[in-house]
């Protein structure tokens, strides 16, 4: 009677590793890019989202940088999870600011904070007039919108 050995060999072994590192350098960087992504979809319907509140405060009071009582649009806004995104809480991933604002103008920036800052789009930016834009990107402006 002869004994059978069970068990896997050295080579056997090597080869197992050697494919989970292959697959684990192909997929790890392709999940982080996707997450990455859907945080970037969450600021930039944020952005949409804060946007529409500037033109209905526009229309309400004729201009975008104070109400008809002559507070600050940054006043109204302050404590507003529409200068965060997600709104729903949780890690932030972009804080937005109102930058270039009078009384006809504003541009919103959505810059990247946390696990985000690492995104290619870097900070997204939109204007009153609904000109996206990007700044700190490696990649174009319509590879980020």
């Amino acid at each position: 009677m002869s004994k059978r050995q069970s068990g896997m060999s050295l080579v056997e072994l090597l080869t197992v590793v050697t494919i989970v590192g292959i697959l684990s350098a192909i997929v790890i960087p392709s999940y982080q890019e996707s997450v990455r992504k859907a945080h970037r979809a969450d600021g930039q319907a944020v952005v949409l989202e804060l946007a529409q509140f500037m033109e209905r405060f526009y229309t309400e009071n004729g201009r975008y940088d104070q109400d008809r009582a002559g507070t600050a649009v940054t006043t109204v806004l302050a404590g507003s999870a529409l200068l965060s995104a997600p709104k729903g809480g949780g890690e932030t991933y972009y804080n937005l600011s109102l930058q270039n604002l009078a009384e006809r103008t504003f541009r919103i920036e959505a810059a990247p904070t946390g696990a985000q800052t690492g995104d290619k789009c870097g900070t997204l930016t939109l204007t009153q007039s609904g000109v996206k834009g990007v700044s700190g990107a490696t990649v174009a402006v319509n590879n980020c919108w």
